[in-house]
């Protein structure tokens, strides 16, 4: 049986938290701003998608949607132009340093367009002249995003997978802050129609020949309730809807067995993303009382193995892929795996070990994997972090105050996952 981490190893991992924090402060808002008209600049390209979200448009053009919850699924034409491979590594997002971005260098916006949900079809009609299999690829993102890190990520992955799909991105009402745990977790229960609406547009879309869900770690809870909730009113998935990638699910392994169980025997071909070494979600067993999470479960081990063979769930174990992730929790966006995703998009098998022989954070993971004392603990780690991280200051209070008197009892619960770095900072005060 596999050993839990004691407190050494989890205080180690708070320490490692506080210092990814500092390190990704500074980055400026505004970034989704269409750039001034000035050509394509030399060796760029550009990933056009669609945007359905269910948060609240912002008044800033260049936010174009905040983390708060919308009335309604609005939709959006966006273009997004990224810099030469010349200059990147496959897998990452190069953010501007300042607002406007240079396309040289830089991700930058070159349309945002609103449209209506009654013109989705005319877009997908445009998007499929260039893919003969009419495919659409569906992403949900996971917890701690803002509105531009989604998109962004997003056309990383559609660009360096090289897949010839329609790029359709589903982004619910995260905060974007490491603190917002409980509103983002229920940001996708919010979401749950929103998604199901959908797919269920992009599958009676004459346009389109078939679809895949991609989800990454608490998009996956989304993405599995609108599925399931889909089959129970529908009697089954759409059957355009073919395949459903689960990226570093965090979801209760419990829960997860009741939505496969529920979407029936017809639904979609399942494949399963888990890394042994994705610290966000030991840190989110941890949090949730030693719940399984998914995405980290052990495919060789029983009851595991049976159950996915029995299930008919392909597995990609993650475990020795090398990742730049500090806590080895976005090894889906790589460069070596977003290529393997496009080309088992092409080919149509489905991802599995077999076939290819390829063996946010600690607060955000401690926030993104609990409620009240995931909370708790995120906001003991962060107290320290908001002195020198301008976003985090900005949301601290306002988290502290909703938090209200049981933070002492949270935090003191959370002693071993907040005190190290909280005596770094101090001096032991």
């Amino acid at each position: 049986m596999r050993e839990w981490p004691g407190r050494g190893a989890r205080a180690g991992l708070a320490i490692s938290l506080l210092l990814t924090l500092v390190a990704c402060a500074g980055r400026p808002t505004g970034v989704l701003l269409p750039i001034a008209d000035v050509g394509p600049a030399p060796g760029t390209s550009h990933v056009d998608m669609l945007v359905a979200t269910t948060r609240k448009s912002s008044t800033d053009r260049g936010v174009l949607f905040s983390g708060e919850r919308g009335n309604a699924v609005t939709y959006s034409d966006l273009s997004i132009s990224i810099p030469p491979d010349a200059i990147r590594q496959p897998g990452s997002v190069q953010w501007p340093k300042s607002v406007p971005g240079n396309p040289a260098t830089d991700f930058v916006a070159l349309r945002a367009d609103p449209i209506d949900r009654s013109r989705v079809s005319a877009w997908t009609s445009r998007s499929m002249r260039r893919g003969a299999k009419r495919h659409v690829l569906v992403f949900v993102h996971g917890f701690n995003n803002k509105f531009e890190d989604a998109v962004f990520r997003f056309a990383q992955i559609v660009h360096d997978s090289g897949a010839e799909v329609a790029p359709v991105l589903f982004t619910w009402p995260s905060r974007g802050s490491v603190l917002a745990y409980g509103y983002d977790r229920e940001s996708t229960n919010f979401s749950r129609n929103g998604l199901e609406t959908l797919l269920r547009d992009l599958t009676r879309d004459p346009n389109v020949g078939e679809v895949t869900v991609l989800a990454h770690s608490m998009g996956n809870w989304l993405a599995l309730e609108s599925l399931r909730q889909m089959a129970i009113r529908d009697k089954r998935v759409a059957p355009k809807i073919r395949n459903v990638i689960l990226a570093a699910p965090d979801v209760d392994m419990d829960l997860a067995r009741g939505a496969f169980h529920d979407m029936g025997k017809d639904r979609p071909r399942l494949t399963l993303m888990v890394s042994g070494d994705d610290q966000a979600l030991a840190v989110s067993r941890l949090v949730w009382g030693d719940s399984v999470r998914l995405g980290a479960i052990d495919p060789m081990a029983e009851p595991y193995r049976s159950e996915l063979e029995r299930e008919n769930i392909a597995v990609l174990n993650l475990s020795s892929v090398k990742s730049d992730d500090a806590l080895n929790h976005g090894k889906f966006a790589s460069g070596d795996v977003v290529a393997l995703l496009g080309k088992r998009l092409a080919d149509g098998p489905p991802i599995s070990d077999g076939q290819i022989g390829i063996g946010d954070r600690l607060v955000s993971t401690a926030a993104g994997a609990a409620s009240t004392v995931a909370t708790g603990a995120a906001l003991a780690v962060a107290a320290p972090v908001a002195l020198i991280d301008p976003q985090t200051r900005e949301t601290y209070g306002e988290h502290l105050s909703n938090v209200g008197s049981g933070i002492r009892d949270t935090v003191g619960s959370t002693a071993d996952l907040a005190g190290a770095p909280m005596r770094a900072v101090t001096g032991g005060r």
